[in-house]
């Protein structure tokens, strides 16, 4: 199909704006003292007046109910949002193999400065090194508050807290609660949130999708929520805006992620002047079920924690794909992670072992049933998208017991998707969209370009770089609502009270009669295509041109792609029923018209950025040996962007590094 852009250039699809700078800490301290004296200088409210003072929270994770909770504990009105029918519901459930916080239980040499080196390495030197040092020096207090709370983290023979290793470290400083970590550490943020609730500090309010944010004198003042079971659009305000909505995993259709993640509420901030941090950072794991059939709507994660015992491997031979793996001996075995990487062997991050995985299948070794892959084109083909990891040497060590007390209930879901024991016959793992490392820009207090919204947990861009290490989601989740949000928003908040909102303030009858709009728009289309097949579509777009691997070309095809898939929903997509009732086909329908604008833009990001670096994989850029090579000369920065209605406006916050020697990453 021929492109009416099909000679267009990178710099065709967005302008330049200016420099931009994190101005709230001061680097020019030590970077162990920078958080201290934040903390010192940033401005306090009375205990009395804080009563006077209302925050709104959308999301109720580890990030949203941390943060929540301990806002009405300091004596805030807090209103908490979530579009789930409980905040136990929220996404950071499922969550598996742990967290990280730098104790040293194991005596294995870790530190603060350990775990802040691991973070900006694994992220391929493109996070804020201050965000991630403090980040590093509060992990050892949200251990010392979940044990509080009552989390049932594993313990040794002796009652210590137990670690395990997760990807990108050789130290052991993952805690976790067998394969449930998320679990057990939101239904304790969840016991906090409640008991703030009972005390009158917090009002929840459940089954609230955000639609809109209220932007009056330049300050963020409140959101617009649909309630998803009658339809009513409201607007509610305060003095200050948090969001804390997750990832945007889902704009590629299939991923680990839950049905119901989106982007929305984040992008409707961008759309009002909140600039968006590095969107084309995506993470794929490479611990995934693999895909199973053209109908599937969801992936399994298997956590990276199974990679602490379980060994990864393909045959040497194609030929073998399709033998029972117990009839391949070892010499006909390539266990590929240790041999390329002996330093770091099946602990690699994750997005070596994803491209790896890939390579590998690429090359014909892929293992499992053959599924049928169609192309954009329509063609079809037969392919094996699978590598195992397999536990018998550890059943050999541990027995199966000892495997089992370590990740029984991880094989139980494994046994109960495939059919397969995987205490018998070796797992099939392959590489899914997990994380999102780009989110809304934040500086240092957490707060965004616009005064009053402030962004924590996945949905702000700021602690990991390019690549997340594994455990650190719950880490920084927890970090920012436990304790960095809670120190930070108060030098806002003191300027507060702000001028008091109606329904009639024309800021607030503009946010509510523009989500009103654009319902009517979307259920005035009755089209012929469901939103689910404009949504698989999007999402095969995006991995095929997006994905692991990116090119130049086939970054501007995919723009072009994707906006005649735009044009497509606007004129043919079917939604169905009302508003005014309970309506799943509008929800999606609404999440879908923001991922298409997003999908855009993380493209024209991935197009602009003419390196690769962790997760991002520019085709044209890696090393002799298939790495992926950075351009420090010219890429060393935040791409954050400004929303444009013809071209977005890139703005480059130049990223410093004092304490940390940028260099080359290997894991080998």
């Amino acid at each position: 199909m021929d492109w009416v852009i099909d000679m267009a250039k990178p710099e065709d699809f967005f302008t330049v704006g200016a420099d931009i700078a994190d101005t709230k800490a001061n680097t020019e301290l030590p970077i162990e003292q920078v958080w201290a004296d934040r903390q010192f200088h940033a401005a306090l409210v009375n205990p009395s007046n804080r009563r006077k003072l209302t925050v709104i929270i959308v999301g109720t994770g580890l990030a949203g109910g941390a943060a929540a909770a301990s806002l009405g504990e300091a004596g805030y009105n807090v209103l908490n949002f979530c579009y789930q029918d409980s905040p136990r519901r929220a996404h950071s459930i499922a969550a598996q193999g742990g967290i990280n916080a730098a104790k040293n239980y194991r005596n294995d040499n870790d530190s603060v400065h350990r775990l802040f080196y691991d973070t900006v390495k694994g992220g391929d030197y493109r996070a804020r090194e201050t965000n991630v040092h403090r980040l590093a020096e509060v992990s050892a207090n949200i251990i010392d508050q979940c044990v509080a709370q009552g989390v049932p983290f594993a313990r040794e023979y002796g009652g210590l807290l137990d670690n395990r290793s997760f990807g990108g470290v050789q130290v052991q400083r993952t805690f976790y609660a067998r394969g449930q970590t998320g679990q057990q550490l939101l239904i304790g943020a969840y016991q906090a949130l409640e008991r703030q609730v009972d005390a009158g500090t917090v009002q929840m309010f459940t089954r609230h999708e955000m639609l809109e944010l209220i932007v009056v004198d330049g300050k963020a003042r409140g959101i617009v929520t649909r309630d998803m079971v009658t339809g009513e659009i409201e607007a509610f305000t305060g003095d200050a805006v948090v969001l804390a909505t997750g990832g945007y995993g889902n704009v590629f259709f299939l991923s680990t992620n839950a049905m119901g993640c989106n982007n929305t509420a984040a992008w409707r901030a961008h759309r009002k002047g909140a600039y968006f941090g590095n969107p084309c950072y995506t993470q794929i794991h490479p611990t995934c079920i693999p895909v199973h059939g053209e109908t599937q709507s969801k992936l399994t994660l298997m956590s990276e924690s199974l990679r602490n015992d379980g060994r990864i491997w393909v045959p040497k031979n194609p030929e073998d794909a399709t033998k029972d793996p117990r009839d391949i001996p070892e010499e006909d075995r390539d266990y590929y992670l240790e041999r390329i990487y002996p330093a770091f062997g099946n602990l690699v991050p994750r997005d070596i072992a994803s491209r790896q995985a890939k390579y590998r299948c690429d090359e014909g070794l892929g293992v499992g049933p053959a599924v049928t892959e169609i192309d954009l084109d329509g063609n079809e083909k037969q392919v094996r998208r699978g590598v195992y990891l397999d536990f018998a040497e550890a059943i050999s060590r541990l027995g199966k017991d000892g495997v089992a007390a370590r990740y029984g209930n991880l094989f139980d879901m494994y046994a109960q998707i495939t059919g397969e024991d995987p205490y018998e016959t070796p797992m099939r793992i392959y590489p899914a969209v997990h994380y999102t490392m780009g989110g809304l820009w934040v500086d240092y207090d957490l707060s965004s370009n616009i005064p009053g919204l402030y962004v924590t947990g996945e949905a702000n861009f700021s602690d990991h770089g390019a690549n997340r290490l594994g455990a650190s989601a719950l880490m920084q989740g927890l970090a920012d609502g436990y304790f960095v949000l809670p120190n930070t928003i108060n030098d806002y908040l003191s300027k507060g009270p702000y001028p008091a909102l109606t329904p009639e303030s024309p800021e607030v009858k503009e946010a509510v009669d523009s989500v009103k709009a654009r319902i009517e728009q979307l259920l005035a289309i009755d089209g012929e295509r469901t939103v689910d097949s404009i949504h698989k579509e999007l999402g095969t777009i995006m991995w095929e041109y997006c994905g692991m691997e990116r090119t130049e070309a086939g970054l501007i095809t995919a723009i072009g792609k994707i906006r005649e898939l735009r044009e497509e929903f606007y004129k043919n997509v079917k939604v169905t029923g009302e508003n005014e009732d309970f309506n799943q086909t509008l929800e999606r329908a609404g999440r879908l018209a923001d991922f298409l604008e997003l999908g855009e833009l993380m493209c024209i990001d991935a197009l602009h950025r003419r390196e690769s670096c962790g997760g991002h994989f520019r085709a044209e850029s890696q090393t002799e040996d298939g790495e992926a090579l950075r351009d420090d000369e010219h890429f060393l920065y935040v791409g954050a962007w400004e929303y444009h209605e013809g071209k977005p406006i890139l703005h480059k916050e130049p990223l410093i590094y004092k304490a940390i020697e940028l260099k080359q990453r290997s894991y080998k």
